[in-house]
């Protein structure tokens, strides 16, 4: 199947007032700079070509990576038994962000032009019943770190889409989808407190990134004990740490910056002048625009890791955009952020199922948080 889905992302992304070489390093070398990159921003054009991802991988069963830890003949089960709700998009954590990609569409855009057929999709599957069998597989002995904490994030983020989504389907499916983001949510206080170590990594165990979307719901459900948790957790693993080696990224199959991760989670917890005294330190004279990163390449996208490279990029570039958002003195960040997304977008305009079952999930998320110019 044929995701020619950015076409109006590469026109838009394209036109830019100078040219860019996306290979070379993107230096500010200070604030006052003059916008010469066209900004990418979601528009109901883009929605209906981006839709088509998940509106084709959430029912999509096989190719399926399963995660699965088995505990005996019996417990070898096709996909849409084990997983009756997220069984599609190749894997678990895939399948839920695709659910989070659809619902943020179906808000964001109500004239979206497969909102029925996508709303009869998500109702089919994610009912009751179907919750019921995915905890139970939860509560599995073996089975009781599934996803952690990488799908345990998005379950959290597909929840509060839910929570803040105003109709009567987004109501009905908050309601269902809740006790399974229950346990979510208790697994996550359980293991925190053991968790001695951060662990640093671009993958999906990267912590801090589970975290800051941890703390997101967190903050959304007046969680007051999990927000907590995940602050003092957050400082004991980052708040010592100096001089990141922003110049060793990207390795070679990084979906998230180790860095720029870790700047994402302290900057919800700590006050403003603890951040900038922090991030100062952190990553020398990115507050005076010295941020020298090497835009992500990939040059085979049929190769379900050496894609992942596509996803650093645009986590790199949500990462500085709630920067500049939260702090008005990093602005000078966006043109970093938008550099990565110029490159970036026109490369999912792709027919492999390696890449196109999870980044247009990192493509929306990024995009929701570009600011206008």
């Amino acid at each position: 199947m044929k995701y020619l889905i950015y076409a109006l992302v590469v026109t838009t992304v394209v036109s830019c007032k100078k040219a860019i070489t996306p290979n070379k390093t993107v230096k500010t070398q200070n604030a006052h700079i003059v916008d010469t990159i066209a900004r990418p921003q979601l528009t109901l054009k883009q929605a209906n070509n981006l839709v088509k991802l998940p509106l084709h991988c959430i029912e999509t069963e096989y190719p399926n990576k399963m995660g699965h830890v088995t505990s005996s003949p019996e417990d070898q089960k096709r996909p849409t038994v084990q997983h009756p709700v997220f069984y599609g998009c190749f894997d678990w954590h895939s399948a839920v962000h695709g659910y989070w990609s659809a619902v943020t569409l179906l808000k964001s855009f109500p004239t979206l032009e497969a909102k029925e057929e996508l709303l009869q999709k998500i109702k089919h599957n994610l009912t009751a019943q179907n919750i019921k069998v995915e905890i139970a597989y939860l509560n599995t002995a073996n089975n009781t770190s599934f996803e952690r904490t990488y799908g345990w994030a998005w379950l959290l983020k597909l929840q509060q889409e839910l929570d803040s989504w105003d109709s009567l389907e987004g109501k009905k499916l908050s309601v269902i989808l809740q006790p399974l983001t229950d346990i979510i949510v208790s697994r996550y206080m359980s293991y925190l407190p053991k968790l001695n170590y951060a662990i640093r990594v671009g993958e999906h165990s990267n912590t801090a990134f589970g975290m800051a979307f941890a703390h997101d719901y967190a903050v959304h459900s007046k969680n007051h004990a999990f927000k907590k948790s995940i602050e003092s957790r957050a400082r004991d693993f980052y708040l010592n740490d100096t001089d990141c080696p922003i110049s060793w990224e990207p390795s070679g199959y990084d979906f998230l910056s180790p860095c720029l991760e870790e700047v994402d989670i302290m900057r919800r917890i700590l006050s403003e002048t603890d951040f900038h005294s922090w991030i100062k330190e952190f990553l020398p004279g990115i507050e005076s625009g010295n941020l020298e990163i090497e835009i992500g390449k990939v040059y085979d996208r049929t190769d379900g890791k050496l894609v992942h490279i596509d996803g650093l990029n645009l986590s790199r570039a949500w990462v500085l955009y709630g920067l500049a958002a939260q702090y008005p003195q990093y602005h000078h960040l966006i043109e970093t952020a938008d550099a990565h997304m110029v490159h970036t977008l026109p490369n999912l305009v792709a027919d492999d199922y390696a890449g196109g079952h999870w980044l247009g999930s990192f493509a929306i998320y990024a995009l929701q948080n570009v600011r206008k110019k």
